[in-house]
């Protein structure tokens, strides 16, 4: 067989390729230098291994989170901060970013190389990776229990847990292991700095001695600290007992005044709404006692008549009968039955108005005096993928691109809409429902957040704070500045209750049902209004509820 590489003919070295055994060889160690330089890139230059949880500065270069916190501590009270690769100084202690697709990459090179990026392996065990248990400090090496058990039978040096890292465990100047602690400095010492270096005829000790002395020291701070702590915490909860009954009381006197109020109207609503009946009633009442008194009059004049008539029957003299004709004479088209009167019943639609009106003026005059929103959405920020209803409350996505009118303010690459309304000051309330699948998203932004690119996403930004939920409605998490975390739920979410206290910089979501649950609560200062925010995604509608 032909090789397709280099076009030699000879037999595969699998049935599965169509290499010869060169060219597998060569690509196996291109594939291993290649491995090799990945790797590399993806060592921490701090404890040189693979990164764990990298984060970066603002000059570029990426350490493990716990790595360049250590060092930073260490340079606390300096007065500057620098970078340990490229020795970039910085006046205030930088911020860490997390790199997220550095992690990303540094994961699955763990996961296909088989070890963690934690891993420190036994030097010695070349056949398979084993975990070491320590670090010879004198060798610069690394072993399991095994090799370290040979180790110790040849030589006695000192032992530390398993590191790479072993510039804080040898003397700079000599390149010794350090063996003695000087008390009147402060620092770990070898056995040359104590013989001809600095720190000669200064007082030091053993290691080991020395640190049994920081242990003993740092016990007495922590049960120090920690009686501290407990009667701070016992002060705290003492204060947070005296404030309970007193805030509870304040809470029950305005949700009691506020049902009070709507106690009353819906009273006042009730007596007015009943009075129009029982007016209703007496009205029809009275127009049907007239008409039966009515009837009753005109039923004994007809009986009158008619015994006039019958004794007119009896008489036997003709001219009587003649005259007494003409003088009772009844014509016939007198005698039918005339149309029934029409009789009013209780006017029910005119009822239902008063009912509806009523309670529609205690609605409205319940939102103005609480913090209910009534949000409407806006037109001028809608996505062109996105159809608002007549009302502007309700938004779906459009199968077609809508041609809305051109402004600065509409949103260009995600199919997101937010209210006209704003929140500046105050506590504020609105309700949400979603439809029973597709996912959605709903929060607040500020009005400067982009309106095109990666950072016009709700959540994926510091200017807006969202609730997500997923398709089946079932999965939610919450999302900041790009960072996502779980919520643990269980049942599907259609009705999300929002309250934003905008002073206290409180932002808190609840899932509405049988059962009122609190799902999440952000907490951070708010520096410019904000607006209902919302996003919808395939199969899914939102529609604003209050």
């Amino acid at each position: 067989m032909q090789c397709e590489h280099c076009a030699v003919t000879e037999h595969c070295v699998e049935a599965v390729t169509a290499l010869c055994k060169q060219c597998v060889e060569a690509v196996v160690a291109a594939q291993t230098r290649m491995a090799s330089d990945l790797r590399e890139e993806l060592n921490c230059s701090v404890c040189l291994n693979i990164f764990s949880d990298p984060v970066m500065l603002s000059c570029g270069h990426n350490f493990c989170r716990v790595c360049i916190g250590n060092v930073l501590d260490t340079q606390d009270g300096a007065g500057v901060y620098t970078c340990p690769e490229c020795r970039a100084e910085f006046t205030e202690r930088p911020a860490l970013q997390r790199n997220m697709k550095l992690c990303n990459i540094a994961e699955q090179f763990s996961l296909q190389s088989g070890q963690t990026a934690a891993a420190i392996l036994c030097v010695y065990c070349v056949q398979a990776p084993v975990p070491a248990v320590k670090t010879c400090v004198q060798c610069e090496t690394s072993l399991c229990d095994l090799h370290l058990a040979a180790h110790n039978q040849i030589v006695e040096h000192a032992l530390t847990e398993p590191t790479v890292f072993m510039g804080n465990k040898k003397c700079p100047v000599h390149n010794e292991a350090f063996k003695y602690y000087c008390t009147q400095n402060a620092v770990c010492v070898c056995v040359s700095c104590c013989l001809a270096g600095e720190h000669k005829k200064q007082d030091v000790e053993l290691l080991a001695v020395a640190s049994e002395k920081k242990k003993e020291e740092l016990r007495r701070i922590i049960e120090k600290l920690n009686s501290r702590k407990r009667k701070k915490m016992h002060q705290e909860l003492s204060l947070l007992q005296e404030e309970l009954k007193p805030k509870a009381a304040g809470i029950t006197k305005r949700v009691t005044t506020l049902l009070g109020d709507i106690r009353d109207q819906v009273d006042a609503l009730e007596k007015r709404v009943l009075g129009e009946i029982s007016r209703q009633r007496e009205d029809i009442s009275h127009q049907i006692s007239d008409l039966m008194k009515q009837q009753e009059m005109e039923k004994e004049e007809l009986a009158g008549k008619i015994r006039r008539m019958e004794e007119l029957c009896k008489m036997t003299d003709p001219i009587t009968v003649l005259q007494g004709w003409e003088t009772h004479r009844v014509d016939d088209d007198t005698e039918t039955e005339g149309k029934d009167p029409e009789i009013q019943t209780v006017n029910e639609d005119l009822i239902l108005v008063n009912l509806y009106s009523g309670l529609t003026d205690i609605m409205m005059d319940l939102k103005k005096s609480s913090c209910v929103l009534d949000l409407t959405l806006d037109i001028k920020t809608v996505n062109e993928r996105v159809a608002l209803s007549h009302d502007l409350k309700t938004a779906n996505l459009s199968e077609i691109m809508l041609s809305y009118p051109e402004t600065a303010e509409r949103f260009v690459m995600y199919e997101q809409v937010f209210s006209i309304e704003s929140i500046s000051t105050g506590q504020h309330y609105f309700e949400v429902e979603f439809s029973e699948s597709g996912c959605c998203e709903v929060g607040v932004t500020y009005p400067s957040i982009e309106r095109d690119g990666e950072e016009s996403r709700l959540g994926d930004n510091k200017k807006s704070w969202c609730l997500v939920r997923s398709h089946d409605g079932i999965d939610l998490s919450y999302i900041h500045n790009c960072e996502e975390n779980e919520i643990l739920n269980d049942s599907p979410v259609q009705r999300v209750g929002v309250y934003v206290d905008y002073d206290a910089g409180r932002l808190s979501f609840y899932q509405l049902g049988v059962q009122i649950r609190h799902l999440h609560t952000f907490t951070t200062t708010f520096t410019e209004p904000l607006h209902a925010m919302f996003s919808i995604y395939k199969e899914a509608w939102i529609r604003i509820r209050l």
